[in-house]
């Protein structure tokens, strides 16, 4: 039953082809081109995460000392 309330993640072929899908939509800048998006007016949860997903790969890592 707790699966009925929990969003689905996205999975790694999933956001592997949007990071792709991005790219092509916004002229070779996916990252932008993801949180430009987020900002939409009409967005489902379930592409909300996948663009916070795609977000997440794209953006440097911190390095750690």
């Amino acid at each position: 039953m707790f699966g009925l309330w929990a969003p689905e993640r996205p999975t790694e072929a999933a956001v592997r082809s949007e990071i792709w899908s991005l790219g092509a939509r916004h002229q070779g800048r996916p990252l932008e081109g993801a949180l430009a998006e987020l900002e939409a007016d009409e967005i489902t949860s379930g592409r909300a995460a996948l663009l916070r997903a795609c977000v997440a790969k794209l953006r440097p890592a911190k390095v750690r000392r």
